[in-house]
């Protein structure tokens, strides 16, 4: 990573997905250690966010910016099921460093109706109408709730993306992986 002279503006999708991973590498970490794990100063970084609390919230917006985002590419009510769960998968594998980042700083409070940021919550209706839409087509098996669904592609994208991080599973299959242990499951 190049050092110094990159503005904050300049730096989101360049500082966010390293930091993601440091704070995760290094879960203690003061600005100064997390500032030398990306490869920046620490005056660079605190320009960049001032406390670790205010990194880890600007991590979790930009998290819920970019689950917006993934969903909005995966055009979810375009072409059929398996193409848009395709699209979905892509566009989530886009981004496994966030998702690293929330499997340990996901906070149960961002899926209350009364959060203030309803990114988390739209997210999940999204994907379970998605779910629901693929199963009154009979795509989808109608024994499992479409909510069910969206909890276990999540479990099984997190799983598999961790356990690539950990070396356990290659990077190149990921895709077909979630495809298939999930549609095998779900289909009729």
């Amino acid at each position: 990573m190049e050092k110094e002279n990159v503005s904050p503006t300049e730096s989101d999708e360049r500082y966010l997905p390293a930091l993601a991973l440091a704070l995760v590498d290094h879960p203690r970490a003061t600005l100064m250690e997390l500032a030398k794990a990306i490869g920046v100063s620490k005056a660079t970084l605190y320009r960049f966010c001032r406390t670790r609390d205010e990194l880890i919230e600007r991590l979790v917006k930009h998290a819920g910016g970019l689950y917006a985002q993934s969903l909005a590419d995966a055009k979810l009510d375009q072409d059929s099921a398996q193409e848009a769960l395709q699209r979905l998968i892509e566009c989530h594998l886009k981004h496994k460093e966030i998702h690293v980042f929330l499997m340990y700083y996901w906070r149960p409070e961002f899926l209350h109706e009364s959060h203030p940021d309803q990114t988390w919550v739209k997210g999940q209706r999204t994907l379970d109408n998605f779910f629901l839409k693929a199963q009154q087509e009979g795509k989808y098996r109608i024994d499992i709730s479409a909510a069910a669904m969206t909890e276990l592609f999540y479990s099984i994208m997190i799983g598999l993306i961790d356990a690539e991080r950990r070396g356990r599973v290659p990077r190149a299959g990921i895709a077909q992986i979630v495809e298939l242990s999930f549609t095998k499951g779900i289909s009729t």
